[in-house]
């Protein structure tokens, strides 16, 4: 059998100008091949490179500076990217807000399930998740800037339903990684903290025609692998990239504990900010023993902090897209990943289980939101930011449960004896009249029969057939003076009661 070994200047040669590269990653460097990536990077920069690729990648990655997705952000390097999530790459956000390639987002389960079409040829991915949404052909089909002029999506109806079909396309190049390789090329993730849409991505392309490369920290002789460990067969790996320094995470040496071995019991930290606590403290209210959860970034990672800190984690499924149930979920950069998982499994699999209804309950976060019941988390002042796995977990879970901050930019208030004093609104309102993008359709939400919650600091929305409405306010907050004035749109206005005790705490 050929030796696949090369080096990262090697494999980026396999690289064509127009090629279509599919990878895989996550923030905080979760599964990515980033000595691939800079080598690629390097010889674009010494005018040796490959130009004008199409970028695609299912979730978000890099480190907001140069690594992941920043690598590909040239001018000339890339012509398209289309990404699920953008925000942890500002270079390549400058790039399509300037029109400088042409920009789609879409969800994430819905690029890294669409690689599994693609890779089984089947006419690309038909499901109902962004109906209702900026995804929606009737509402902009993803596009983001106006460079992307072509449709990748497109409306279906099938038996009196209306569904999308998100259209196939060749993949040349899929750029994986592993923690083991052995000489036939077979691919081990054994001690990465997610598996992702490697085998998706691996797939698409080998059967696109295309290459596959494969980094790894360490090449093994071939039967020393165990059979079950291996995620990528190696009849689908054309080249192995051996890194011996690979980092597991951005923060560098290898926790057993991210993959379920033995190691330090890390609780995540909970936040200290008082206001962040009653929305997670509010928001923990819907809690059902038994549920299974999923958790977005940011404020809404704050109600898994709390459970947490409670001990209370078993009474729960707890899960997040990158593929991980279980365990003790980590926030900001390392979000994706969890200490002492109890179920490792790739991340299409985790979007099938969440597409067809598996979630009782999200907790989500929201940047806008609109009396209609719309959020956006996806476009915000002309920057692209993408959904990631948020269209795919908000339109199918039971309940969804936003969190966040009623205002934004110099809000300013204080917590003292169980009472919020707002000292200065902020510059940003958040509760809008219309949403400037929907990621989140409250329509549709309504026609699927959801429960949706809004929950700030100040008060809690719910949605209704009547609209939003205003069910609830913190202790201490006028509802006239920190509310409705600050508001662009009339919630309706019933029997609001005031927060739990417990909230307050």
């Amino acid at each position: 059998m050929r030796d696949k070994t090369m080096t990262a200047a090697q494999a980026a040669a396999l690289i064509g100008n127009g090629a279509t590269v599919a990878v895989t990653g996550s923030g905080g460097g979760l599964v990515e091949p980033d000595a691939v990536f800079e080598a690629i990077e390097k010889r674009f920069r010494n005018g040796e490179g490959a130009a004008s690729l199409t970028l695609v990648h299912s979730l978000g990655l890099g480190d907001r500076n140069e690594r992941g997705s920043n690598r590909f952000a040239h001018d000339g390097m890339v012509r398209r990217v289309i990404g699920g999530h953008w925000t942890w790459s500002p270079r390549m956000q400058a790039l399509a807000k300037d029109n400088r390639l042409q920009a789609y987002a879409l969800p994430g389960g819905v690029i890294a399930h669409l690689l599994r079409e693609i890779g089984a040829g089947r006419p690309g991915l038909i499901t109902h998740v962004g109906l209702g949404t900026f995804v929606d052909p009737r509402h902009g089909g993803g596009r983001m800037n106006a460079a992307a002029e072509e449709d990748v999506v497109e409306l279906l109806q099938l038996d009196g339903k209306e569904y999308l079909r998100y259209k196939p396309f060749s993949v040349d190049v899929g750029i994986i990684r592993g923690t083991y390789a052995d000489t036939a090329g077979n691919i081990s993730l054994e001690e990465e903290p997610a598996d992702l849409d490697g085998y998706a991505v691996a797939l698409a392309a080998h059967n696109s025609g295309g290459k596959v490369i494969a980094q790894v920290r360490e090449v093994v002789p071939a039967g020393t692998l165990n059979p079950r460990n291996v995620a990528i067969p190696g009849a689908l790996v054309d080249a192995v990239v051996v890194v011996p320094a690979q980092m597991q995470t951005y923060r560098g040496s290898f926790d057993p504990s991210l993959v379920g071995r033995s190691g330090d019991f890390l609780k995540p930290p909970a936040s200290t900010d008082p206001l962040k606590r009653i929305v997670a403290r509010r928001a923990a209210l819907e809690l059902k023993p038994g549920d299974s959860l999923n958790f977005g970034f940011g404020a809404s990672a704050q109600v898994a902090s709390l459970i947490a800190e409670r001990g209370d984690a078993a009474d729960y499924w707890m899960t997040i897209e990158q593929g991980i149930h279980g365990g003790h979920m980590i926030d900001d950069d390392l979000f994706g990943m969890a200490h002492h998982p109890s179920v490792i499994i790739d991340s299409p699999s985790q979007f099938d289980f969440y597409s067809g209804g598996g979630l009782d309950m999200a907790f989500l976060g929201m940047a806008e939101m609109d009396g209609s019941g719309n959020v956006n988390v996806s476009k915000l002042n002309g920057n692209v930011n993408g959904p990631g796995g948020f269209i795919d977990i908000s339109q199918n879970a039971g309940t969804v449960v936003f969190c966040g901050t009623f205002d934004a930019k110099g809000s300013q208030a204080k917590v003292e004896n169980g009472r919020v004093e707002v000292q200065q609104h902020g510059r940003i309102r958040k509760l809008v009249r219309a949403v400037s993008h929907v990621t989140f359709s409250g329509q549709q939400a309504l026609r699927r029969g959801q429960r949706v919650l809004y929950v700030t600091e100040r008060a809690t929305f719910e949605l209704t057939p009547d609209g939003v409405e205003l069910i609830e306010l913190a202790p201490g907050i006028d509802l006239q003076r920190d509310v409705l004035s600050q508001m662009d749109f009339a919630p309706v206005v019933r029997a609001v009661r005031s927060y739990a005790p417990e909230v307050m705490q």
